[in-house]
Protein backbone atom coordinates (compact mmCIF):
# COMPACT_ATOMS: atom_id res chain seq x y z
CA UNK A 1 0.00 0.00 0.00
CA UNK A 2 2.87 2.56 0.85
CA UNK A 3 4.33 1.71 -1.83
CA UNK A 4 1.65 2.42 -4.46
CA UNK A 5 1.28 5.71 -2.96
CA UNK A 6 4.69 6.72 -3.49
CA UNK A 7 4.46 5.59 -6.86
CA UNK A 8 1.20 7.39 -7.41
CA UNK A 9 3.02 10.61 -6.05
CA UNK A 10 5.99 10.36 -8.35
CA UNK A 11 3.45 9.58 -11.30
CA UNK A 12 1.89 12.77 -10.35
CA UNK A 13 5.31 15.10 -10.06
CA UNK A 14 5.92 13.92 -13.35
CA UNK A 15 2.78 14.72 -14.95
CA UNK A 16 3.15 18.20 -13.48
CA UNK A 17 6.60 18.93 -14.66
CA UNK A 18 5.05 17.55 -18.32
CA UNK A 19 2.26 19.97 -17.64
CA UNK A 20 4.37 22.74 -16.92
CA UNK A 21 7.11 22.29 -19.67
CA UNK A 22 4.69 21.92 -22.13
CA UNK A 23 2.32 24.95 -21.89
CA UNK A 24 3.13 27.39 -23.76
CA UNK A 25 4.08 30.92 -22.02
CA UNK A 26 1.10 33.46 -22.45
CA UNK A 27 2.93 36.61 -23.28
CA UNK A 28 0.44 37.89 -25.27
CA UNK A 29 1.35 36.18 -28.68
CA UNK A 30 -0.94 34.87 -31.04
CA UNK A 31 -2.02 31.29 -30.35
CA UNK A 32 -0.39 28.74 -33.06
CA UNK A 33 -2.31 25.78 -32.16
CA UNK A 34 -5.54 23.94 -31.29
CA UNK A 35 -6.96 21.79 -29.15
CA UNK A 36 -9.83 19.11 -30.02
CA UNK A 37 -12.84 21.61 -29.38
CA UNK A 38 -11.52 23.75 -31.57
CA UNK A 39 -10.61 21.55 -34.36
CA UNK A 40 -14.39 20.15 -33.93
CA UNK A 41 -15.46 23.73 -34.60
CA UNK A 42 -13.26 24.16 -37.75
CA UNK A 43 -13.46 20.51 -39.59
CA UNK A 44 -16.93 18.95 -40.53
CA UNK A 45 -15.43 15.65 -39.57
CA UNK A 46 -16.35 13.46 -36.49
CA UNK A 47 -15.22 10.32 -35.30
CA UNK A 48 -14.67 7.20 -36.72
CA UNK A 49 -13.75 9.78 -39.51
CA UNK A 50 -12.39 12.86 -37.36
CA UNK A 51 -8.23 12.08 -37.60
CA UNK A 52 -6.82 14.83 -36.26
CA UNK A 53 -6.46 15.32 -32.63
CA UNK A 54 -4.58 18.44 -32.04
CA UNK A 55 -2.61 21.14 -33.84
CA UNK A 56 0.69 22.12 -32.52
CA UNK A 57 2.05 24.73 -34.93
CA UNK A 58 -0.14 27.04 -37.42
CA UNK A 59 1.11 29.18 -39.84
CA UNK A 60 -1.54 31.01 -41.66
CA UNK A 61 -1.72 29.81 -45.69
CA UNK A 62 1.93 28.35 -44.76
CA UNK A 63 1.98 25.22 -42.89
CA UNK A 64 0.00 23.15 -40.09
CA UNK A 65 1.70 20.47 -38.10
CA UNK A 66 -1.13 18.23 -36.17
CA UNK A 67 -0.84 14.72 -34.32
CA UNK A 68 -3.16 11.74 -34.32
CA UNK A 69 -3.20 9.35 -31.63
CA UNK A 70 -3.74 6.15 -32.79
CA UNK A 71 -5.41 3.99 -30.65
CA UNK A 72 -6.20 0.19 -30.51
CA UNK A 73 -10.22 1.23 -30.92
CA UNK A 74 -9.80 2.95 -34.15
CA UNK A 75 -13.16 0.64 -35.86
CA UNK A 76 -10.69 -0.01 -39.04
CA UNK A 77 -8.15 -2.56 -37.06
CA UNK A 78 -10.88 -4.74 -36.68
CA UNK A 79 -10.23 -5.98 -40.30
CA UNK A 80 -7.09 -4.34 -41.35
CA UNK A 81 -5.40 -6.43 -40.50
CA UNK A 82 -6.85 -9.38 -38.12
CA UNK A 83 -3.81 -9.98 -35.82
CA UNK A 84 -1.49 -7.79 -37.53
CA UNK A 85 -3.29 -3.95 -37.11
CA UNK A 86 -2.08 -1.47 -39.23
CA UNK A 87 -3.10 1.60 -40.26
CA UNK A 88 -4.93 1.89 -44.21
CA UNK A 89 -2.48 4.49 -46.31
CA UNK A 90 -5.61 5.71 -47.79
CA UNK A 91 -6.53 6.88 -44.45
CA UNK A 92 -2.97 8.59 -43.13
CA UNK A 93 -3.16 10.83 -46.58
CA UNK A 94 -6.95 11.49 -45.25
CA UNK A 95 -5.13 12.55 -41.76
CA UNK A 96 -2.83 14.82 -44.12
CA UNK A 97 -6.04 16.42 -45.68
CA UNK A 98 -7.81 16.72 -42.87
CA UNK A 99 -4.78 18.72 -41.50
CA UNK A 100 -4.39 20.93 -44.39
CA UNK A 101 -7.96 21.16 -44.21
CA UNK A 102 -8.00 22.65 -40.58
CA UNK A 103 -5.41 25.37 -42.08
CA UNK A 104 -7.57 26.18 -45.04
CA UNK A 105 -10.69 26.32 -43.10
CA UNK A 106 -9.32 28.77 -40.81
CA UNK A 107 -8.98 31.25 -43.31
CA UNK A 108 -12.54 31.53 -43.87
CA UNK A 109 -15.23 33.42 -41.55
CA UNK A 110 -18.24 31.95 -42.60
CA UNK A 111 -17.55 28.01 -43.15
CA UNK A 112 -20.60 26.64 -41.23
CA UNK A 113 -22.06 25.76 -44.91
CA UNK A 114 -18.70 24.84 -46.32
CA UNK A 115 -17.01 21.76 -47.39
CA UNK A 116 -13.34 20.98 -48.00
CA UNK A 117 -13.18 18.25 -50.74
CA UNK A 118 -10.11 16.46 -52.29
CA UNK A 119 -9.27 16.82 -55.84
CA UNK A 120 -6.13 15.12 -56.33
CA UNK A 121 -3.73 12.90 -54.23
CA UNK A 122 -0.50 12.88 -56.09
CA UNK A 123 3.18 10.75 -55.26
CA UNK A 124 1.68 9.27 -52.44
CA UNK A 125 4.17 6.96 -50.72
CA UNK A 126 4.14 4.51 -47.54
CA UNK A 127 6.95 3.62 -46.26
CA UNK A 128 6.37 2.33 -42.83
CA UNK A 129 3.53 0.62 -40.97
CA UNK A 130 1.08 3.00 -38.56
CA UNK A 131 -0.03 0.42 -35.73
CA UNK A 132 -1.62 1.25 -32.47
CA UNK A 133 0.26 3.55 -29.84
CA UNK A 134 1.78 5.43 -32.42
CA UNK A 135 1.89 8.88 -32.06
CA UNK A 136 1.14 10.10 -35.57
CA UNK A 137 2.74 13.80 -36.84
CA UNK A 138 1.71 15.29 -39.79
CA UNK A 139 3.48 18.19 -40.88
CA UNK A 140 1.88 19.96 -44.48
CA UNK A 141 2.79 23.03 -46.40
CA UNK A 142 0.75 24.67 -48.66
CA UNK A 143 2.53 24.66 -52.69
CA UNK A 144 -0.11 26.99 -54.15
CA UNK A 145 -3.39 29.14 -52.68
CA UNK A 146 -5.42 30.33 -55.22
CA UNK A 147 -8.53 32.25 -54.03
CA UNK A 148 -11.46 33.63 -56.74
CA UNK A 149 -14.97 34.74 -55.45
CA UNK A 150 -16.78 31.72 -54.01
CA UNK A 151 -13.95 29.45 -54.23
CA UNK A 152 -10.51 28.61 -53.04
CA UNK A 153 -8.31 25.94 -54.13
CA UNK A 154 -5.38 24.87 -52.25
CA UNK A 155 -2.19 22.45 -53.04
CA UNK A 156 -0.10 20.81 -50.27
CA UNK A 157 2.35 18.34 -49.41
CA UNK A 158 2.02 16.56 -46.60
CA UNK A 159 4.49 14.28 -44.24
CA UNK A 160 3.32 12.15 -41.50
CA UNK A 161 5.59 10.55 -38.88
CA UNK A 162 6.28 8.36 -35.92
CA UNK A 163 8.75 9.12 -33.65
CA UNK A 164 10.30 11.52 -36.21
CA UNK A 165 10.52 8.55 -38.90
CA UNK A 166 8.32 9.33 -42.31
CA UNK A 167 5.98 7.02 -42.51
CA UNK A 168 3.79 8.19 -45.70
CA UNK A 169 3.57 11.62 -47.79
CA UNK A 170 1.42 12.65 -50.62
CA UNK A 171 0.88 16.09 -52.13
CA UNK A 172 -3.27 17.07 -52.01
CA UNK A 173 -4.97 19.08 -53.93
CA UNK A 174 -8.43 20.15 -52.24
CA UNK A 175 -11.15 22.60 -52.89
CA UNK A 176 -13.38 24.60 -50.57
CA UNK A 177 -17.17 24.43 -51.98
CA UNK A 178 -20.75 25.26 -50.42
CA UNK A 179 -21.77 22.17 -48.66
CA UNK A 180 -25.18 22.51 -50.78
CA UNK A 181 -23.16 21.86 -53.92
CA UNK A 182 -24.17 18.54 -55.71
CA UNK A 183 -27.32 17.57 -53.58
CA UNK A 184 -29.41 18.14 -56.47
CA UNK A 185 -32.46 19.20 -57.00
CA UNK A 186 -34.08 15.73 -55.57
CA UNK A 187 -34.32 14.29 -59.07
CA UNK A 188 -32.47 10.98 -60.03
CA UNK A 189 -31.12 12.82 -63.41
CA UNK A 190 -33.34 10.49 -65.88
CA UNK A 191 -34.30 12.69 -69.35
CA UNK A 192 -37.82 11.49 -68.11
CA UNK A 193 -38.12 13.78 -65.36
CA UNK A 194 -37.13 16.55 -67.20
CA UNK A 195 -40.25 16.30 -69.47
Amino acid sequence: MRYSIIFRLIDRNRFDETMIESTPPDNGAPRTGLDIHEILKILPHRYPLLLIDRVLELKRKEKIVAIKNVTINEPFFNGHFPGLPIMPGVLIVEAIAQAGGALLLTEVEDRTDKVMVFTGIERAKFRRPVSPGDQLRIEVEVQGWRAVPRMIAVKMHGVASVAGKKVAEATVSCQLIDSSRGRGDGSNGDSADAE
